[in-house]
């Protein structure tokens, strides 16, 4: 018995939508749990990209179109290249207004470095 086409391409779907909807379902635990804004931005930044980016392969694979596909992995470069970057700028201007980290947190870096730049 061998594992025709259909069936291969069902198993990574279904593989991708699993670990698609883990990834996902971490974002959201971590927004809920996570004590500050930093932290929750984290985890939603880059669980939530990775989820998403595995759920649209998931769907571009099921279609078994290879323009659809190849758009799907155009969305998820976009994903992966885009999101990491949007939320550095937010958290950064998160700081800038004021928003405080948790005591939690180690050490909060962003002055440190600023004093290095002013000085160069």
């Amino acid at each position: 018995m061998s594992a025709g086409p259909d069936l291969l391409v069902a198993i990574a779907v279904s593989v991708l939508l699993v670990a698609g909807s883990i990834f996902s379902l971490l974002a959201a635990l971590g927004l809920l749990r996570f004590p500050d804004l930093y932290t929750r931005m984290h985890a939603a930044s880059k669980a939530g990209t990775i989820g998403s980016g595995l759920l649209l392969l998931a769907a571009g694979l099921h279609a078994l179109d290879i323009a659809i596909l190849l758009r799907a992995l155009a969305g998820f470069a976009f994903f992966v290249l885009t999101a990491p970057v949007s939320a550095h700028l937010l958290a950064k201007a998160a700081h800038q207004a004021g928003y405080k980290l948790t005591n939690l947190s180690v050490t909060d870096q962003l002055p440190l470095a600023k004093q290095k730049s002013d000085r160069l």
